[in-house]
């Protein structure tokens, strides 16, 4: 039989109420009955206190316990006088004619409904059991603590009264634990103790077992939400999300499941502009390409060199924006090729510096190093070199001239911090979070006219990743941008 969850919730939280509380009812009933029997023995050792100033009096007349050694007749005058005599009328009456109505006698209670032999047998049954029960758990000991009359095989550690003469212990009546109930109304009583238990029980259960639906059902409603939360994800419902109000476990579950919704409409959203943005930096180049070729074929431009340079320019700008494409998609999927090793970060800045210098020096800026001696790292040295390689480049795309770039390596801790920073123009404070994502590109200062398709910094990002660090951007003292990366150094263990 296949439950569902809040059905098998529900029969969980059922069988886990049923034994408790049946545990409970025979712990109860247990815990009752030994209760019960303390105090009937408690009431029974009160009652022996007449019956101890009794043997007293009988042994300031006799001098001594001699005249009741195993009398047992006679102790039991001393226990139950009454008890005793009723015993004997009883036993008289049993050899008695039968007398149909009695004067005085109630002729509708159940004792005049029965034959006068049947009741009379009863009533003496009835006295002789009590006599019986009574004497069986009694001792009488003397001061050394020998028996006197009574059952001997009671222990001496049992509740006891002392029989006391003059303030002097001359014996102890001994009681014997009740080891069950046995008077018809001490049976009764626990019988209806049993009833109100079992009734209050099925009561309880019947409650529990409502409650136990309702938390079932309430349990799992946040479930079915994320359940048809999920299913809506499936069929591309991005936009899908579910209460998240609880502060359980449940309501942590919900907004990770509406977090995870808005990664992925914002990735969905993402994808799509990245698709169009990509359409539009490759449409461009094709289009020059087209509008080149169509003037060379109707003869409006003749085939020069200056002609087939910027075909070849074109060519060449296009070529780039793919191999730029082409590894990032080869780092998102994480096969992006690394051949790590020990290498002296200030040594490679400095190679990568020196193939840009005249570079930078056509275009007009200067360069300032101040690059400390570092302990090695662990590195891709083409990686590096292209890493640096692409934050020189985008430097010099936008960066006015004449400006500055300063280019520090320092150390902090255990990491290598490399910074480079520009002059201006600069970088609004809310696009320096998004510089690293790609076909970015600030609108204001850093466009297309520049060069670039706004892919160079999410590679970088992507490398510095690869190595374990981080790089981000803020504000340059010089006026433009800084870009700080950090990288951890290969220190010996300690």
């Amino acid at each position: 039989m296949n439950l569902r969850l809040w059905q098998r919730l529900f029969l969980t939280f059922a069988a886990l109420a049923s034994i408790a509380l049946a545990g409970f009812v025979v712990w109860q009933q247990q815990a009752f009955r030994r209760g019960f029997l303390a105090y009937l023995d408690q009431a029974a050792l009160e009652r022996l206190q007449p019956v101890a100033d009794r043997l007293a009096d009988s042994y300031s007349e006799h001098g001594s316990w001699s005249f009741l050694h195993g009398d047992r007749r006679q102790f039991s005058e001393l226990i139950a006088p009454d008890l005793r005599r009723t015993l004997r009328q009883a036993d008289r009456q049993r050899g008695e004619p039968s007398v149909a109505n009695e004067p005085g006698r109630d002729s509708e209670s159940a004792h005049h409904r029965m034959p006068p032999e049947a009741w009379r047998e009863r009533r003496f049954e009835h006295a002789r059991r009590r006599y019986e029960a009574q004497l069986s758990r009694l001792l009488l000991v003397d001061a050394n603590g020998k028996p006197v009359v009574g059952d001997a095989s009671i222990a001496r550690n049992s509740a006891s009264v002392p029989v006391e003469l003059d303030g002097k212990r001359i014996g102890s009546l001994l009681l014997a634990a009740l080891p069950q109930l046995r008077s018809a109304a001490d049976l009764a009583f626990a019988r209806e103790q049993l009833r109100v238990a079992l009734a209050a029980g099925v009561a309880i259960l019947a409650i529990a077992l409502l409650l136990a639906f309702t938390l079932a059902r309430w349990l799992l409603t946040p479930v079915r939400e994320l359940a048809a939360g999920t299913r809506a994800l499936a069929a591309g419902d991005y936009g899908r999300r579910i209460g998240d109000r609880r502060g359980d476990e449940l309501g942590a579950l919900a907004r990770d499941f509406n977090h995870l919704a808005g990664t992925l409409e914002q990735h969905r959203e993402a994808r799509r502009r990245w698709g169009a943005d990509i359409a539009h930096e490759l449409r461009t180049p094709l289009s020059i390409l087209r509008g080149e070729i169509q003037a060379l074929q109707d003869g409006v431009r003749s085939p020069t060199p200056a002609a087939l340079n910027s075909l070849n320019a074109e060519c060449e700008r296009m070529g780039s924006l793919i191999e730029d494409l082409y590894l990032l998609s080869l780092a998102d999927a994480g096969a992006l090729e690394y051949r790590f090793e020990t290498l002296d970060l200030g040594e490679l800045i400095s190679d990568a510096l020196e193939t840009q210098t005249a570079i930078l020096s056509a275009a007009g800026l200067s360069v300032e190093t101040d690059i400390d001696e570092l302990p090695p790292i662990r590195a891709d040295a083409r990686r590096i070199g292209q890493l640096i390689d692409n934050l020189m480049t985008n430097t010099r795309r936008y960066t006015d001239a004449p400006g500055r770039i300063r280019v520090a390596l320092k150390r902090n801790a255990d990491q290598a911090i490399l910074s480079i920073e520009d002059s201006a123009p600069g970088v609004p404070e809310e696009s320096l979070e998004l510089l690293f994502e790609r076909l970015y590109r600030v609108d204001a200062s850093r466009n297309r006219a520049a060069g670039g398709a706004g892919l160079g910094l999410a590679i970088c990002r992507a490398i510095v990743g690869a190595h374990e660090g981080t790089i981000k951007a803020r504000h340059s003292s010089l006026g433009g941008l800084c870009i700080e990366i950090r990288i951890p150094l290969a220190l010996p263990n300690a």
